[in-house]
């Protein structure tokens, strides 16, 4: 499959599908309902589309997970993530910040700073330097 690339930016087309890893030397901008079967190595920040998914673990810089987003190996992040609503990733270990949107369903979440939970997820462990439980997410 074709990515398009714009600067340090990569952007794949809309609904496209990658068979096997792939790894991208910059920024990725993933669209909406995009699917990756292997597993996703990015250099920069990655923007996970809505309803995307990815068969294998990923690693980025940052990253910002679409809502309902599938992610069937580990999410391993340098700085700050931000997981959306109802996404669901089988681990997440990050270097900053992790947020968790409400409706997420995650294994084990570790960071080396702050673990912020906006509403009511499902976890396991939430190991962090802190926790903090913000509202309902509404």
């Amino acid at each position: 499959m074709k990515i398009y690339r714009q600067g340090d930016s990569f952007i794949a087309p809309r609904g496209s599908y990658f068979d096997g890893n792939v790894r991208v030397p910059g920024h990725f901008i993933v669209p909406p309902e995009t699917h990756i079967w292997g597993r996703l190595d990015v250099n920069g920040t990655l923007e996970l589309g809505p309803m995307s998914s990815v068969g294998g673990d990923v690693t980025c810089e940052r990253a910002v997970i679409g809502n309902k987003v599938r992610i069937k190996g580990t999410l391993d992040v340098i700085e700050n993530v931000v997981l959306c609503d109802d996404a669901k990733v089988a681990a997440v270990r990050a270097g900053g910040n992790i947020t968790l949107r409400p409706g997420v369903k995650v294994g084990e979440v570790s960071s080396d700073e702050t673990i912020f939970v906006v509403g009511k997820i499902q976890s396991g462990r939430l190991t962090g330097r802190n926790v903090k439980v913000l509202g309902n997410g509404h």
